[in-house]
């Protein structure tokens, strides 16, 4: 299982959200280049890094600095937030990402997602953000009718790497991981499944390894790192 840091960018500041509420964003006044290179010294394989503006307005506004983040730090990259056609997401896989993450248009779009995962086969992420196990989308700000299976159920043949499922409640909550959810989510994904949300603490880390389920391949970790909650030393040693 591959513990994969994250970098949310918002104004192009690092920030982290709880559950997901811009306005209640807190701001750690780090240079995320600086981040980025500091994760990679310890070890880090891949980052998470999600552009809030991108996720909220489908503005482009921390493009350069996720370019720059790509070139210095020379891990791979998955990125999310605001890629909502073909021409954003050609820009982000010339600059070199490893994977993009689709999000809102996994729900409102699945035609583009579809030839996107034909375009980059094995590239695709679909990120899920869920509130009892139905999707939002805009940023989280919008509701679906639609729940998590029902957006893995109609990607079904694609090229897709993975789902990265987020638990809006426990996002930026320190309060510890959604087993119960997340063991659902892998136990009925036809794709590997990355957790996302409330990791509070080595523990669970700990925890999500022990369940040793061959379909949950990663977890997600971003407050508890800011709030030195974690020993990325001790998780990566």
């Amino acid at each position: 299982m591959i513990i994969i840091p994250a970098i949310d960018l918002l104004d192009e500041k690092v920030v982290r959200l709880k559950k997901g509420i811009m306005e209640d964003a807190t701001e750690y006044g780090h240079d995320p280049r600086d981040v980025a290179l500091m994760f990679a010294e310890l070890g880090v394989e891949r980052l998470h890094i999600v552009d809030l503006n991108g996720a909220r307005t489908g503005e482009n506004q921390n493009f350069n600095i996720i370019k720059e983040v790509v070139k210095k730090s020379n891990l791979q990259i998955e990125v999310g937030g605001g890629i909502r056609d073909m021409a954003r997401l050609d820009t982000y896989m010339d600059m070199g990402i490893s994977y993009a993450i689709l999000g809102t248009v996994a729900v409102k779009d699945p035609e583009f997602v579809k030839a996107a995962a034909k375009k980059y086969p094995n590239k695709i992420i679909l990120g899920i953000d869920a509130k009892n196990m139905m999707a939002a989308t805009e940023g989280w700000y919008e509701e679906s009718s639609l729940s998590v299976f029902d957006i893995i159920k109609r990607y079904e043949g694609c090229q897709i790497d993975s789902i990265i499922f987020t638990d809006i409640e426990k996002d930026g909550m320190l309060s510890g991981i959604n087993v119960k959810q997340i063991k659902k989510v892998a136990d009925n994904s036809i794709f590997p499944v990355i957790a996302s949300g409330g990791v509070s603490g080595i523990d669970d880390i700990k925890l999500l390894r022990s369940m040793d389920h061959k379909n949950i391949k990663g977890c997600i970790v971003g407050k508890a790192i800011y709030e030195n909650k974690i020993n990325l030393e001790e998780v990566f040693s």
